[in-house]
């Protein structure tokens, strides 16, 4: 894989782990509803955001459409697009590497949607719309830094975009949409505020990270920066074998995700889990679902297991949890664990999903390659 961007390798950063796994998990899966990354400052954040789209593959886009299509997707495509295909009309088409998308904290709404020209729409009957920043970061990584900072409509607006896909711009009785998906990263440091409790659970999955205590680790951070800082394309260079296996080990997990099966009693241990913890409405048992799978997939393994449900539990009910004033936002590990003892306790269900065992079965006469740890260096 080539290096050519002096950013600094992912692979490099010291420690962490529990924050790279989580970016890693949203790159097997970008619809897990993005990371939300809680910390003090100086703590590799968005070192790490940026990082991780130099492990991620190239991408083919149209290369004159604003929205990045895929041009081997229609369903996928803005209006655009699939008109020139219904004609016939073959697509340009280019490859490019995944871009990490900045959201300046003072950006307008009009920034981030984009605009529409009303008075071509009004008198011309012409729908002339000026893409934002949601167009840019389709098929991308839209990072937010100190989002907490960000008003809370805009907040609210990327989620929506997040989850849906599809950015709607209404403007005087006039619309338009265009496609939106991107891996969203949102960082923050709670001293300076923290996002209302409606926010907070639209974020898929959330991480704290703090400050290294170990001072061999800390020398390491200090070694590997200042040798960066140095010479930072031979730093890259001497890292390059190391990102080249995690970025192969990603995409194997992408590649399996789709093949990747849970038993009834594994969504029955879930939602046990969101009860006994406490979690209001329903997002977090699909959450947990979803990065269970995620998280299966990333270990190159194509059923979740109940330790996956348990890493997973972690990552997705920490900023759900009812807690109170003052109190750590982290999973009472405790309770978690009792949770899950009490389910296994519960009297046995009926299986009722006979297309999963025989989808089971499939998958078990096939030869599968597993890989029970990470590449050297990741760590993860």
């Amino acid at each position: 894989m080539s290096c050519q961007r002096t950013i600094f390798p992912f692979s490099a950063i010291v420690g962490q782990e529990r924050m790279k796994k989580a970016l890693a998990l949203n790159a097997v899966n970008p619809r897990l509803g993005g990371v939300l990354i809680r910390g003090q400052k100086g703590t590799a954040k968005s070192t790490a955001v940026r990082a991780l789209a130099n492990l991620l593959p190239q991408i083919e886009v149209v290369s004159d459409c604003p929205f990045h299509c895929d041009p081997r997707r229609e369903g996928e495509m803005c209006a655009a697009c699939r008109d020139r295909k219904a004609r016939h009309e073959t697509l340009p088409t280019m490859t490019r590497p995944m871009q990490v998308v900045e959201l300046p904290l003072g950006a307008t709404e009009d920034r981030v949607l984009g605009t529409l020209d009303i008075e071509k729409a009004i008198k011309k009957g012409e729908k002339h719309f000026e893409p934002g920043i949601l167009a840019s970061a389709h098929r991308g990584i839209l990072y937010v830094d100190e989002v907490n900072l960000l008003d809370d409509h805009l907040v609210d607006v990327l989620l929506d975009s997040a989850a849906m896909g599809v950015n709607t711009v209404e403007r005087e009785g006039v619309s338009f949409s265009h496609p939106a998906r991107f891996m969203l990263i949102g960082t923050m440091n709670p001293e300076e505020g923290e996002l209302r409790p409606q926010l907070l659970d639209r974020f898929g999955l959330c991480v704290d990270v703090e400050g290294i205590t170990d001072g061999g680790a800390r020398m390491d951070v200090v070694r590997r920066y200042l040798r960066y800082e140095s010479d930072p394309h031979g730093f890259l260079h001497e890292w390059e074998t190391e990102e080249k296996k995690l970025s192969d080990y990603i995409v194997t997990a992408q590649n399996l995700l789709p093949q990747v099966i849970y038993a009834d009693e594994i969504l029955s241990l879930i939602t046990t889990i969101a009860i006994e913890m406490n979690v209001d409405g329903h997002r977090a048992d699909i959450a947990m679902l979803k990065t269970a799978q995620a998280i299966a997939a990333y270990h190159h393994r194509t059923e979740v297991t109940e330790d996956d449900v348990r890493e997973a539990a972690e990552l997705v009910l920490s900023h759900r949890m009812r807690r109170k004033p003052f109190q750590e936002p982290r999973v009472d590990k405790e309770k978690l664990e009792q949770a899950m003892q009490n389910h296994k306790k519960q009297p046995p269900k009926p299986d009722q999903n006979s297309e999963h065992e025989t989808k089971k079965k499939t998958l078990n006469n096939k030869t599968i390659s597993i890989m029970q740890t990470s590449p050297t260096g990741a760590r993860m």
